[in-house]
């Protein structure tokens, strides 16, 4: 498996930085049913940025990917007007056991693993609304590898998996659902989010791409008249690292859940998915 990501910095500190866009870009080799074992460094910086920053950068990549239990193999950088950074990465997986997000089946508990709101607690760091210490519980959720995930999913028979990122678990949903031929039901009230994200939506601090995300999937989801409208704006909220939606058979969802809860307390079953109908998402 192949895949690259890169991103301008999305918090303040280098290290952490690198952390975040290093998960990122590991995660879609997770996602993929994949164990990464090779990567490579993409960075662009300006001249002024002082030396210190870019080593802190690459340190925070270098440190993701020893903790995933890959190599790092160089890389290549070139100066541009804003930092960027990233890595391509290469993973291996038996071909009879690659994730898909397209073989989801009516019947299938969604199970989400990490938590929602890094894009609202993302806009109000930037406007510095809320403190430092308000914001780290989104900076930990981003550089989390989904390692745990994947490892603790690779024994269950996982028919659809997608990391849930820039597009919000309401993109992610519908692309599942397209792809599967499905109806996706969602369960507003289960949705884990970080602390102090339903506040700050209801407030109506939202990044620009939870309207975008919402506009794209458009009247393809129905909404329960219950459902408020600060859960219907995180459900389109853009996660940057996000975790893994996995549809699994409905036998063995609650193993699975109490398996990925011993590492992950955060997961839960957010949705399932059922025969076709009128529209791809359901939101009740």
């Amino acid at each position: 498996m192949q895949t690259v990501d890169f991103f301008p910095p999305v918090v303040d500190d280098p290290y952490a930085f690198g952390q975040i866009a290093a998960a990122n870009a590991l995660s879609d080799v997770y996602a993929m049913g994949a164990v990464p074992k090779l990567a490579m460094n993409l960075l662009c910086y300006p001249s002024c940025l002082p030396q210190e920053t870019v080593r802190a950068i690459l340190a925070g990549g270098a440190d993701k990917v020893r903790e995933a239990g890959a190599a790092l193999a160089g890389g290549h950088t070139i100066q541009d007007n804003e930092p960027k950074y990233g890595l391509c990465v290469s993973g291996f997986v038996d071909p009879r056991k690659i994730l898909a997000n397209t073989g989801a089946r009516p019947g299938d508990r969604l199970i989400l693993t990490k938590p929602l709101g890094v894009g609202v607690l993302n806009t109000a760091a930037k406007a510095e609304l809320i403190t430092p210490a308000a914001f780290a519980p989104a900076i930990a959720s981003m550089s989390a590898l989904n390692r745990a995930a994947a490892e603790a999913a690779a024994g269950f028979p996982v028919n659809a998996c997608t990391d849930v990122t820039g597009f919000g678990l309401l993109g992610h949903a519908f692309e599942m659902a397209e792809g599967s031929g499905v109806t996706i039901r969602l369960f507003s009230g289960e949705l884990p989010l970080l602390e102090g994200a339903a506040d700050l939506a209801e407030m109506g601090i939202l990044p620009a791409g939870a309207y975008a995300n919402r506009d794209y999937v458009g009247e393809r989801a129905a909404y329960g008249a219950g459902v408020p409208r600060v859960l219907r704006d995180l459900l389109a909220d853009p996660q940057t690292s996000g975790g893994l939606l996995l549809a699994v058979p409905e036998a063995h969802a609650d193993a699975l859940l109490r398996r990925l809860k011993d590492v992950l307390p955060c997961a839960a079953v957010v949705g399932e998915a059922v025969e076709r109908q009128a529209t791809a998402i359901i939101v009740e």
